[in-house]
Parts: structure tokens; C-alpha cells; sequence
């Protein structure tokens, strides 16, 4: 298995990006999506295109049990020194495997939400893309942490609702399903692409304050699937509206009591 060195640029700049799958009856989950991401990201960081069947295979050589998480992280290269991303011309690809987290609590109990004072950075160029330079994102983990919430909603530099620390989310208002539109900040999660291709729902720029409005939520990513939302600050929800959609989920249908 290749192991990267200090002069990767990964290391050395962030100059990568990666996804983190699930493995389910010991196979890739979502495999189409993630890699749709993983091209397009490839294509928007200018770096040379990877062999689609070549990358999957390394992905399912790493999958030693039937049920885990398989990360896969490309590099522009290793060596060299400066910023300049000119003469590296096949990309590194590192996959490596850890044990699932167990999301069954969550899932069936659901989770509670506070508001991160950390603003993201928007960067049109960068949004939706998971790249591997995440000190937002490190930072963000460590406030939530130190709150007295289970996760943060985190709002972009205009105010405008985001996503979570490590997930989507999704909200009803007045009897419709929405979502942020993540051109400007954030991380296409490939569950959201996912539900998006599966529900009807609304995407749109949404402060802080439209979520006053809302009756139901759910925060979103492709380990955890689907997890209702008890509580937002104060205010408590009734999860089972959200029980219909993690049934619609393959993954997750049946495992779920109603």
C-alpha cells in the first residue's frame, strides 16, 4: 500500500482532496457518487484525471471486513518545492481502512444542534469540493466539542445556514424539504447528492433565522446516512417526521424502529 512522505503536497500545502466511504456487506457504498465527486474535484483543482476501475479496485483491496469505512485521498504528488502545481502529472492515490462508528443511537434518537460562532470562508472555487485543507473544519470540530450540543449548524461568511460540522443538513418549512445551496462554502456530501436525486427538495440560501420556521431536521453523510434532529438550540422536533426518508435509504431501511 503506498505511504506518503513529508514532501507530498497533500502534506505539505493541502493540495488534495478525499472521500470517505462505507463499506456494507463488504461492499462500497455509494461508489458511483463518490467518485463523480472525486473526478469533478479532480477537474476543478486542474489535476490530470485517474483511471476510474483502476481507483475502485484499491478501494476494495482495503476492505478486510464486512462493515467499515474506506478512505480514499489523491494527491497532486510528492517532491518538489513551492507552491506552483506545474510537472506533477499523475496524481497518488492512499486508501486506508478504520472501524465503522456506531451511528445507531443517533440514528433512532436523534441529535442535538447549537450554532457555530466560526464563520466559513466563501470561496466559489473550493465550495462543494472535500479537499484535504480543513482547519475550518478542525476548528469548527473543537467548538462543537466543547459545546453543550451534539453537533453545530455553521453559517458562511454571509450568514447564510451551510451545513454542519461534518454532515449536510436538511430542514422542512412549511411542509418543504430544503437544503443550502453549496456553491459558495461547504461540502457536497454525497448522501445530499444522493437524497437530492431521490426527494423533492429545495435548495436555496437560508440565514439563521429561517430555521425559526422549521418542524423538522436532519443532518446527512454517507457513514452515518440519515440522522433525525431532536433538538435545534431550545426548541424540540418529533424525529418520526423523519423516519420516511431513512426507510428510503438502502443502507439503513429496516434498521430503524418506527
Amino acid at each position: 500500500m503506498l505511504q506518503p512522505t513529508v514532501s507530498d503536497r497533500s502534506f505539505q500545502y493541502g493540495d488534495g482532496i478525499f472521500t470517505t466511504m462505507l463499506v456494507d456487506n463488504s461492499q462500497l457504498v455509494l461508489w458511483d457518487l463518490h467518485w463523480q465527486r472525486l473526478a469533478q474535484s479532480l477537474q476543478r483543482l486542474q489535476m490530470p484525471p485517474l483511471n476510474e476501475q483502476a481507483v475502485k479496485l484499491q478501494a476494495e483491496q482495503a476492505i478486510t471486513t464486512p462493515s467499515q469505512v474506506v478512505k480514499l485521498l489523491v494527491s497532486r504528488g510528492q517532491g518538489g518545492r513551492g507552491y506552483s502545481p506545474a510537472g506533477f502529472h499523475e496524481p497518488l492515490v492512499y486508501v486506508t481502512n478504520s472501524p465503522l462508528p456506531d451511528y445507531q443511537q443517533q440514528r433512532q434518537l436523534g441529535i442535538r444542534l447549537g450554532v457555530a460562532s466560526l464563520q466559513l470562508s466563501t470561496q466559489p472555487l473550493l465550495a462543494g469540493i472535500k479537499h484535504t485543507s480543513r482547519l475550518e473544519t478542525v476548528l469548527l470540530k473543537a467548538e462543537a466539542e466543547q459545546s453543550a450540543f451534539d453537533d453545530l449548524i455553521v453559517c458562511d461568511q454571509q450568514g447564510r445556514v451551510t451545513e454542519l460540522c461534518a454532515a449536510n443538513l436538511f430542514f422542512k418549512i412549511k411542509g418543504q424539504w430544503c437544503t443550502p445551496k453549496l456553491d459558495q462554502a461547504g461540502v457536497a456530501g454525497v448522501m445530499r447528492l444522493w437524497l437530492l436525486q431521490h426527494m423533492d427538495v429545495q435548495q436555496g440560501y437560508y440565514p439563521v433565522t429561517a430555521l425559526d420556521d422549521a418542524t423538522a431536521m436532519f443532518a446527512s453523510n454517507a457513514l452515518m446516512g440519515v440522522v433525525p434532529v431532536q433538538q435545534f438550540k431550545q426548541r424540540p422536533f418529533n424525529v418520526d417526521e423523519v423516519r420516511p426518508i431513512q426507510q428510503l435509504v438502502p443502507f439503513l431501511a429496516g434498521k430503524i424502529s418506527c
